[in-house]
C-alpha cells in the first residue's frame, strides 16, 4: 500500500521517493464535509476523538484530527486522538479505507490535517520546520521499498544521509557497515546492487536507509506485506530491538494479523459511517 498523492499536492513536488520526502515545499489542507469515524486502540475504545488512557510522555500526539483531500469533500479522517509512546512498537490496523496510509501521512509530516493538530514532543507539527521534521527526526519505511535498484546497498544509504543535510561524527561507509548489522545483513552487502538482492534483503535495506541519519520516529507502511513469514518475523524482530533497545518510536500500518499480534500497540481505524 503505497502512501497516496494527495490532490492537493503541488505540482513542483518531485517524483523520486527519496526527494520527495525531504522535499521543503509545504503541502496544502483543506476544509472538509461532515462525517463520523471510529477509532479503536488495544487499552480503550476510542470513539470520535475518545482518547486513550497511556503511561510515560508521549513522543508523538494525535490531537483530534480530520482530514480531508479536497475543499468541501468527504473527510477520510475524523476526530482520531491517540497517543504514540517511545519505546514501543504501534501497530495501526483497519480494512481497506478506514484512512491508515492517510494517516501514516499525517504522521510523517508529508501532510496537514485538515482540522486537529499532530504534536511532535508537545509541539504542533504543522508550526515546525517540517523538512528538518523528515530529514532528521522521523525516516520512514515504504512497502515497495523505493530503492534505486541500479546503484548499491551503500549508495542508497548514504544517498539518504546526503539528502538529510545532517552532518556524522563517523565516516559515513562506517556508519553503513553498522546498519547493516542492525538490520541483519553482512557487511559485504554494501557494495550489491540493488537488483541483486531478494525483498527480504531489499526490506533490510530500506530499514537501514530509514535509520541512517537517526531519526526518533520510524513510521512503516506495509513493511512485511510482501514478505514470506520468516522474514516477516525478522523484519518485525528488527522493528522490537529498534524501539525497545534504541527507545524509538516505530508505528507500523498493516493489514497483518501477526504483526498486529508482536506490536506493544494495536491501534485499530474503522471505515468512516457516512451520512445518508
Amino acid at each position: 500500500m503505497a502512501m497516496p498523492s494527495s490532490p492537493n499536492r503541488s505540482p513542483t513536488v518531485p517524483d523520486n521517493p527519496i526527494a520527495r520526502f525531504f522535499w521543503k515545499g509545504p503541502p496544502m489542507t483543506t476544509n472538509s464535509a461532515d462525517t463520523a469515524n471510529t477509532a479503536i486502540a488495544k487499552e480503550a475504545v476510542e470513539t470520535n476523538g475518545a482518547q486513550s488512557q497511556q503511561t510515560g510522555p508521549p513522543t508523538l500526539q494525535l490531537d483530534n484530527v480530520s482530514y480531508a483531500y479536497t475543499k468541501g469533500g468527504k473527510r477520510v479522517l475524523k476526530n482520531i486522538s491517540h497517543d504514540f509512546q517511545a519505546g514501543k512498537v504501534h501497530a495501526i490496523t483497519g480494512p481497506s479505507g478506514a484512512g491508515k496510509t492517510t494517516l501514516l501521512s499525517l504522521i510523517s509530516g508529508l501532510a496537514n490535517p485538515t482540522e486537529g493538530m499532530v504534536l511532535v514532543d508537545g509541539t504542533d507539527l504543522s508550526e515546525r520546520d517540517r523538512y528538518r521534521f523528515r530529514s532528521h527526526d522521523s525516516g520512514v519505511i515504504f512497502q515497495s521499498f523505493n530503492l534505486l535498484p541500479n546503484l548499491t546497498v551503500a549508495e542508497n544509504i548514504i544517498l539518504s544521509m546526503d539528502a538529510s543535510g545532517k552532518s556524522f561524527d563517523k565516516p559515513k561507509k562506517a556508519i553503513v557497515e553498522e546498519l547493516l548489522k542492525q538490520v541483519h545483513l553482512p557487511k559485504e552487502y554494501a557494495n550489491e546492487r540493488i537488483l541483486h538482492l531478494s525483498g527480504g534483503e531489499q526490506q533490510r535495506v530500506a530499514i537501514a536507509r530509514a535509520l541512517s541519519y537517526g531519526p526518533s520516529i520510524i513510521v512503516a507502511d506495509e513493511p512485511t506485506g510482501n514478505l514470506d513469514l520468516a522474514t516477516q518475523d525478522d523484519i518485525m524482530g528488527i522493528s522490537r530491538t529498534l524501539a525497545h533497545d534504541g527507545h524509538r518510536c516505530v508505528i507500523i500500518v498493516t493489514h497483518s494479523p501477526e504483526v498486529a499480534k508482536t506490536s506493544d500497540e494495536v491501534f485499530e481505524l474503522a471505515p468512516i459511517r457516512r451520512r445518508r
